[in-house]
């Protein structure tokens, strides 16, 4: 005799759940979900979204499909019935350069809404969500912000470092290569080769780039399990990771412990604390203001100077130092850079993660692989202050970011080159044109001029491969790639579409990068600089229908997180 599935208790543990599968008016749901395979055995059990990012055009998020299968066999183990969905993901590296490149920031929009609709309209009771690329990231915890479920990310791992001319290589040597190609100092079958070894197989990019970037921000944060997060993308051990995080969300159902329980406002300043100490990539700037905007977290651009100015650097990673992500996780992984923090109370060791442990906890169980020197002692740092800083001045009013791991300028002052589109940039760079001392000026490239906040690393690498990175600076209302290094600002603030000082800058004035002052400034005074924006216009928008138009309409400011605002 089968039992009455209308008549069974409800599990505790299915606090949402229960609305969509339980008692006989639900019966017309319970119908469509067995067609596809659910019983009422799984039907009484807590139900768990495992969520995707899977796209087949690029490595970075190539391997999920594969884990999530081991994702919902960690489930079902511990007692919970697993039902995948999926969202989108944009490819930075393979947009780079191109109108694509508009979608990647807006897509972290999308991701974060779609995860939040996928999750709401199907009752799940948590959600582990699988991410790779660099906006997949920080758009899961920004759903997991708004969700009241427990959840958790796992990375699917960073890509293994390519490996020619006896060094390794990420990515980064491509966008470079470009550029010396264009110089004339490597030829076409040299470049091929850089091409076609950089690049191994499935994985996030290797450097401390925006991906790994945020992954560690996702453990800093606590909810990421570190000892799982970490492991490379074709390890395989990746596949009993993701098994365990399985099981492991299984415990916070039961416990009914939420994201929010752990992402406070000493979570938010360990995570920047993070970006800082490894050189990470300066979009770790707006994802985390976005992040802590979705906790109903107080935090503003300037927090961020504030935490870098007193966090050494103590990881030698890309695109600053000398080692992959692959080698910081076998040389002991980021509770080795949580240990050093804590020496001298960088980070504060009592915020809890999703595996139940303490950052304290995490770093002394960390195991350092003998003579490891990816992560250095906090003692004798790679640098005295963290990676990144915030300049403001009459070129931005309201903030721009200056990542300072790659190089030791701290000072520039030359002449404005003018650009409106990136592809001018680019192609003035090739050609030849930016000369020693050049100020590279890229505006109408923000979140809503654009619209889409495009990366730049198609034009800095170029400019780093011509052999000039040192000699010129650039600075711009759009964003940077991770792998971006030399005096480069970005999130330059108000942008230019919306009347901010850069759209006035004209071909020839000075402009002066002071980062011990923490100023960017063009040498004009505020009454000629209020005369020329009383006569600026507007230029007409590069998309008025679609979903750059929407996202254009709603985004808020580079300095508030590129987030978008309803208008209520």
């Amino acid at each position: 005799m089968t039992t009455n599935p209308y008549q069974q208790p409800s599990d505790p543990a299915k606090r949402k759940s229960a609305a969509m599968t339980d008692g006989a008016d639900r019966a017309a749901a319970r119908a469509m979900l067995k067609a596809i395979g659910f019983d009422d055995a799984a039907l009484a059990k807590p139900i768990i979204g495992v969520g995707t990012t899977w796209i087949e055009t690029m490595p970075c998020n190539i391997n999920q499909r594969d884990l999530a299968k081991h994702v919902k066999v960690g489930i079902q183990k511990a007692g919970g019935t697993p039902m995948e969905f999926n969202t989108i993901s944009v490819s930075d590296g393979v947009s780079m350069g191109t109108e694509g490149m508009k979608g990647s920031l807006v897509s972290r929009e999308i991701i974060a809404d779609s995860i939040e609709l996928a999750c709401m309209g199907h009752s799940f009771d948590a959600v582990v969500m699988l991410v790779g690329c660099d906006k997949t990231i920080p758009g899961a915890i920004m759903a997991l912000g708004r969700l009241g479920i427990p959840g958790l990310v796992l990375y699917n791992g960073s890509i293994a470092a390519g490996r020619y001319d006896n060094r390794d290589m990420t990515v980064q040597d491509v966008f470079e290569g470009i550029g010396a190609h264009n110089k004339g100092t490597i030829d076409d079958d040299e470049l091929l080769r850089i091409e076609n070894a950089a690049c191994p197989g499935a994985g996030a990019c290797g450097g401390q780039f925006t991906a790994n970037t945020m992954a560690m921000v996702s453990e800093f944060l606590g909810l990421s399990p570190v000892d799982l997060n970490g492991i490379p993308a074709t390890d395989p051990a990746k596949g009993s990771a993701a098994e365990d995080a399985g099981k492991m969300i299984m415990k916070l159902v039961r416990d009914g412990l939420m994201p929010r329980d752990i992402v406070d406002r000493r979570a938010i300043d360990n995570a920047v604390a993070s970006v800082a100490a490894t050189g990470g990539s300066t979009n770790a700037v707006m994802h985390i203001l976005a992040i802590a905007r979705e906790f109903d977290v107080p935090f503003t651009i300037d927090e961020f100077d504030t935490i870098a100015e007193r966090t050494p650097i103590v990881a030698d990673i890309k695109p600053g130092g000398r080692y992959v992500a692959v080698d910081l996780y076998n040389a002991g992984g980021p509770g080795l850079v949580m240990r050093e923090l804590l020496k001298q109370g960088k980070i504060d060791g009592d915020a809890p993660t999703v595996d139940g442990r303490t950052l304290a906890q995490i770093a002394a169980d960390v195991k350092e692989a003998p003579g490891q020197d990816v992560v250095v002692p906090i003692e004798t740092p790679l640098k005295a202050t963290g990676g990144l800083a915030i300049l403001r001045g009459n070129l931005s009013p309201e903030g721009s970011v200056v990542k300072l791991a790659g190089h030791e300028r701290l000072l520039h002052r030359g002449p404005a080159r003018i650009f409106d589109r990136e592809e001018e940039a680019f192609a003035a760079v090739k050609a030849g044109a930016i000369k020693e001392g050049d100020v590279v000026v890229i505006r109408y490239e923000g979140p809503a001029g654009g619209p889409g906040m495009r990366e730049m690393l198609h034009v800095t690498a170029a400019i780093v491969g011509e052999g000039i990175g040192d000699d010129v600076a650039l600075i711009t209302d759009g964003r940077f790639s991770g792998a971006t290094h030399g005096l480069m600002v970005g999130h330059v603030a108000p942008e230019a579409y919306r009347g901010g000082p850069i759209a006035v800058i004209r071909e020839g004035d000075i402009i002066v990068l002071d980062v011990e002052k923490r100023e960017l400034n063009v040498e004009l005074s505020d009454e000629e600089i209020a005369s020329r924006l009383g006569s600026w216009t507007r230029p007409e928008p590069n998309y008025r229908t679609g979903v750059l138009a929407k996202y254009a309409t709603l985004v808020s400011s580079a300095s508030e997180g590129a987030v978008t605002l309803p208008n209520l």
